[in-house]
């Protein structure tokens, strides 16, 4: 019998309230890289409306290792604050969550003033930079920077980290063959390519043991020609599983390098991303946007085939995510076997969704999949319909 979406459950040593997640999106809500009034009321109001946990994006591990300036980098000033947001979250009576992690060749080089790491040499529009190739010492910098990251996110009273592996950030530039050249032990085979999410996620584990949960958000496949494939991903899954180091997966897809609607779906909103840039770079989003903000449709549960086949193959509590947006579509996890529902922009448009769910299993959800909540990250990560 599938267990209730909305019954306890428990993630590693913590226990939830409900299978519900509030997924990690960039909230644009801390100018000057640390906490804010209003971030910790971007995460309240989802918690007050009825999640399980909610998910604090994005935790940089170092200072290179943030998509932009503005982000929060984990550091011991970085502490009262987000002590402050755990605070208010708990007293919501739900769980919280730091996704840590390094952008790697997202990062724009030309805000953060500092060089982004990648597998290899490749180039950033956005920041006009050439990335450049991570070293054996970069290397082992950023995984020590992974595991102080979890002890702050200890010391700040998070219940959990979500380390990212998705979206072509700098693990998962390793994990791709198009973006992974390199000739070194971190490169050709899959298990050189693997090293360095690996090697992350045991630093973390080894610095936390189970004081907290430890989750990681992994691409499930790239959604580019030459990027990661399902299969590998499926047997990197299986070296997390068998290393002992997370205690669930977050199932993702998509390169924000170079793919990124391949998650989110829906319509692709180019002329409200132009507008966020300065000349020539708006001329240029508007012009050429199409070919890599390319529209997908949308459908409920849209990244469940793909998941059912991490579902076949590992017994390790598994989070979907995509197209989550009701109560049939949590049933529908749950009879498939998934441990866990991860939401995103349903809940930017009405962060009570999960209470009135809850109070009335026909309660539909109101995001209409515009995706007009993405070009907000700069302003204030929010959706654009609700007054």
């Amino acid at each position: 019998m599938a267990p209730d979406v909305l019954a306890p459950a428990r993630l590693g040593p913590v226990r939830l309230r409900n299978r519900v997640i509030k997924a990690a999106t960039f909230e644009g809500a801390t100018p000057d890289a640390l906490v804010t009034d209003e971030l910790i009321e971007y995460h309240r109001r989802p918690a007050a409306g009825g999640v399980g946990m909610t998910t604090v994006a994005y935790c940089a591990v170092a200072p290179e290792g943030r998509t932009e300036r503005r982000q929060i980098w984990m550091r011991p000033e970085a502490v009262p604050g987000l002590r402050r947001l755990t605070d208010a979250v708990h007293a919501e009576g739900a769980a919280v969550c730091a996704q840590i992690g390094h952008a790697g060749p997202v990062a724009d080089a030309s805000s953060n003033r500092l060089p982004a790491l990648s597998a290899g040499r490749f180039f950033n529009p956005l920041g006009m930079r050439f990335t450049r190739p991570a070293t054996a010492a970069d290397i082992e910098r950023v995984t020590r920077a992974h595991a102080t990251a979890a002890r702050l996110a200890v010391e700040s009273g998070f219940d959990a980290v979500e380390i990212h592996f998705g979206h072509n950030y700098l693990a998962s530039s390793f994990l791709s063959p198009r973006l992974n050249g390199r000739d070194d032990e971190y490169g050709g085979s899959l298990a050189g390519r693997a090293r360095v999410a690996r090697g992350i996620a045991r630093a973390v584990r080894d610095e936390v043991g189970d004081e907290i949960a430890i989750t990681a958000k992994l691409n499930m496949r790239d959604g580019v020609r030459g990027g990661l494939e399902v299969d590998d991903s499926v047997q990197v899954a299986r070296w997390l599983q068998e290393d002992g180091s997370v205690d669930a997966l977050e199932l993702t897809a998509g390169s924000s390098l170079l793919n990124p609607m391949y998650l989110f779906r829906g319509d692709a909103p180019i002329p409200e991303f132009a507008a966020n840039f300065r000349q020539p770079l708006r001329l240029g989003v508007r012009l050429s946007g199409k070919r890599f903000l390319r529209a997908y449709p949308y459908r409920d549960a849209f990244l469940l085939e793909h998941a059912r086949r991490f579902r076949d193959a590992l017994d390790l509590p598994l989070i979907l995510l995509g197209g989550i947006t009701g109560r049939e579509t949590m049933d529908l996890a749950m009879e498939e076997g998934f441990a866990f529902v991860a939401m995103a922009r349903a809940l930017l448009r009405e962060p009570d969704l999960v209470a009135r769910i809850a109070a009335d299993a026909s309660t539909p959800s109101l995001c209409i999949h515009c995706n007009r909540c993405m070009p907000t990250i700069y302003t204030g990560t929010h959706c654009p319909l609700v007054p």
